[in-house]
């Protein structure tokens, strides 16, 4: 009997192990999980305790190697045995409710379940020794956020670089810190078929504890924020498709594109169709949505969100379809570029270390192609919205910058940069442009 209580404590750990075991520097660990937690019967209490262990030690990585680094004398160690113990020390330092006892122990038992009986006495003594020195360690960790901010609040030396110099150390670590911070859960009700009371009480009969949520572009009682809840696609409520979820920051490039019911709209980059099905929503189902995307199971990801929702306006139409269009088709189009993500990395656990200076430069041209194609397709006097979000200029208004440079015909009315520091919602760009 002890030994299955033992056996039943260990998988979650055993989960994440396995997990950040395979995943690669391409991987969206999301995915993963996801994936994992589909074939397992966890408890709501382990399935939080499975995703908290394994995007913890992701994004504490690199402080994570330090403290192994540090007691080690520079050893390099098996990476199944560097995820062993960047498991252990998470629990350890980040994670309050686990007794320090309990997370040495289960570390140890999960090295010999995995072949290192030979090195259980290694990963005891290290984590033991860790314990032993904990106050002086934490506070060596917290001086390393100021002196080394890269490696104390575990992101990449360029990227913090790059922020230090536009933003200064108090607002670089204030975004750092949102990075490290585990997403919040918001929806969208979608009133093509619910009004906001409906799915609020459908929600309270669903144990889906809420909030309101207010920004300045956002209409009234559009989105709320999840608090807690069931697994959501077990609700009958997103079953139903009376809601959708969405983080507010990328509403905003809904509320500059203003699309009305009876026009002609594109979504130039519409997987998985977040945006698009709040246009539709916002166009009451009236007028014809084209959603592109370049590969066919892309579009099966919006045609399956159309379906849940009831949206009936949008077509789908890959590459080959959309250079078949007219010229100066559309009232309105929408770009909603492929980019760095950076600023919703707190989301994409393993961003961090899979982006690398030069990504930027190859992404920036590809956007203001992108962009290029987009404008051609627009109507005299139509608009053309272009979004991502990223935090970086070069993506953002230095693109915008050279594209009017080229574009005479098309004019800049407004833009805006959502920051996760200073508006605390995903970060987002977003630029208006009319065809003159």
């Amino acid at each position: 009997m002890l030994l299955l209580k033992v056996v039943i404590a260990q998988k979650p750990r055993e989960i994440a192990l396995q997990i950040l075991h395979r995943h690669t520097g391409g991987d969206f660990v999301e995915t993963l999980l996801d994936s994992a937690l589909a074939r397992i019967q966890f408890s709501s209490a382990d399935r939080r305790l499975c995703q908290e262990l394994l995007y913890g030690v992701i994004r504490w990585q690199a402080t994570l190697d330090w403290i192994i680094t540090s007691r080690t004398e520079d050893r390099t160690q098996k990476p199944l045995l560097q995820n062993l113990l960047r498991l252990g020390l998470y629990q350890i330092f980040w994670l309050d409710r686990i007794p320090n006892h309990a997370a040495v122990y289960e570390t140890v038992e999960l090295a010999k379940q995995h072949g290192f009986h030979s090195q259980a006495g290694f990963v005891n003594a290290l984590l033991r020794g860790c314990l032993r020195e904990f106050d002086p360690l934490s506070q060596t960790l917290a001086a390393l956020k100021k002196t080394q901010p890269a490696l104390g609040y575990s992101h990449p030396e360029w990227l913090v670089t790059r922020w230090l110099s536009r933003w200064g150390n108090d607002k670089t670590a204030q975004l750092m810190e949102w990075n490290n911070t585990p997403p919040s859960t918001f929806a969208r009700v979608n009133t093509l078929k619910a009004d906001p009371g409906k799915l609020l009480a459908q929600w309270r009969d669903e144990n889906v504890e809420y909030d309101f949520v207010r920004r300045d572009w956002l209409e009234e009682n559009l989105v709320f924020l999840l608090k807690s809840h069931p697994p959501l696609a077990r609700l009958p409520s997103f079953q139903q498709g009376l809601f959708y979820v969405q983080d507010p920051g990328t509403l905003l490039a809904v509320a500059e594109f203003a699309p009305q019911p009876g026009e002609s709209v594109l979504d130039l980059c519409a997987a998985p169709g977040g945006k698009l099905s709040h246009i539709a929503q916002c166009m009451r189902n009236e007028g014809e949505i084209v959603a592109h995307d370049v590969a066919p199971e892309r579009l099966k990801l919006v045609e399956e969100n159309c379906a849940r929702l009831g949206i009936t306006c949008v077509r789908t139409a890959l590459p080959s379809t959309l250079i078949s269009q007219p010229a100066t088709a559309f009232d309105r189009v929408l770009l909603d570029a492929p980019c760095s993500n950076t600023g919703v990395m707190r989301r994409r656990v393993n961003l961090r270390w899979r982006i690398r200076p030069e990504e930027i430069e190859r992404l920036r041209f590809a956007q203001l192609e992108l962009l290029r194609t987009a404008a051609s397709l627009v109507k005299p006097g139509g608009t053309l919205v272009y979004s991502t979000c990223s935090l970086e200029p070069e993506e953002n208004r230095e693109l915008i910058k050279q594209f009017l440079g080229e574009h005479t015909g098309f004019k800049a009315e407004h833009e805006r940069e959502l920051l996760p520091f200073v508006d605390a919602v995903d970060g987002a760009y977003v630029a208006r442009l009319r065809r003159q």
